[in-house]
Order: structure tokens, then C-alpha cells, then sequence
């Protein structure tokens, strides 16, 4: 796709933030969950209140990926103590990729990550690494191709059910 143009997200964004982020994790995740653990989710993880809290954080970066002006996916990337877990200050956590299913397979995902990597070279920091469910095939195999190494694994409490996520890692040194 050549026409998908990206936009750093900041407090105006607020409500296009809220509602990609809402729909995307709902596509991604809601075929292998219960509908209760999805909706305490969506309701508790992307507050207007916590989303704002997260763009006024200097540490973290939020990148809209636009097809002629509208959001079709998004990108959230931490560094330093916006990590969150290995706050590692010579490491970047890509948080958060998402892209609208209609626009899957399209390379929009690559365009988020290739954003990533370049704001990791432009940090100077030594790997990137990120967290993804272990039920997230799409996404792993995604990493796989992008050079990551699954390194460890931690547990993402999912409303009433714990869930692992993968750790995986990219050294750019």
C-alpha cells in the first residue's frame, strides 16, 4: 500500500485513539475470549482518562497509520520508565500494533514496525523487545519474520483468566 501515511497521535486524537484501539483489540481478541472478560477490558483499558494519561507520558509515542484520513491502525512504542516491565533504559517495548482487519495482509503492520525501528536506532538503544499472547499466531509469526527471538514468558491477567504472553526480543547491537 502506498498511500498509508503516518501521524503522531497526540491530546486532539483522543476519541480516534480511543475507538481504534477499542475495535482492533476487539477483533483481535474476542474470538478466544468470554464476551465478560472482553468488555471489562474495553470499558477499564482505554479511558479517555488513562489513553490522555498515556499520550502526556514523554516516554511513550502513539503513531496513527492513515488510508486517505482515516485511522486504520496504530502503533505504541515506550521507552525508559513507560515500559511495562523490563524498563530497561537501553531497550524499547513496541506496547502496541494493531491494524484495522479490513486492512490486514495490506503491509500496514510492517509500516508501523518499520516506525518503531527507527525510533529504537533513533534512541540509540541497544533491543527492541514486546509481550504478545501465545494465542496471537498472526502476531508472532509477524515477529518471527522481523528477526525477534522469544526470550521468556510472563502472564497477562485477562479479567478472570490468566494468560501468557510471549517475550520476545530484536538486538540491534
Amino acid at each position: 500500500m502506498d498511500n498509508i501515511i503516518l501521524k503522531a497521535v497526540n491530546q486532539n486524537d483522543i476519541e480516534q485513539l480511543q475507538q481504534i484501539a477499542k475495535q482492533t483489540f476487539f477483533d483481535t481478541f474476542s474470538p478466544h475470549n468470554t464476551e465478560e472478560n472482553m468488555m471489562k477490558y474495553l470499558s477499564e483499558g482505554f479511558t479517555e482518562e488513562k489513553l490522555i494519561s498515556e499520550i502526556q507520558n514523554q516516554n511513550s509515542k502513539f503513531y496513527f497509520a492513515l488510508s486517505e484520513n482515516k485511522v486504520i491502525g496504530y502503533l505504541k512504542v515506550n521507552i525508559g520508565d513507560a515500559q511495562t516491565e523490563l524498563q530497561n533504559s537501553n531497550a524499547l517495548e513496541i506496547e502496541r500494533i494493531y491494524v484495522s482487519k479490513d486492512f490486514h495482509g495490506q503491509k500496514v503492520g510492517q509500516i508501523l514496525y518499520d516506525k518503531a525501528l527507527q525510533i529504537a536506532k533513533d534512541e540509540n538503544v541497544d533491543y527492541v523487545w514486546l509481550g504478545v499472547w501465545e494465542e496471537n499466531l498472526r502476531a508472532i509469526q509477524f515477529y518471527r519474520k522481523n528477526g525477534f527471538k522469544e526470550f521468556n514468558k510472563h502472564i497477562f491477567k485477562f479479567g478472570n483468566e490468566e494468560q501468557t504472553d510471549i517475550m520476545m526480543k530484536l538486538d540491534l547491537r
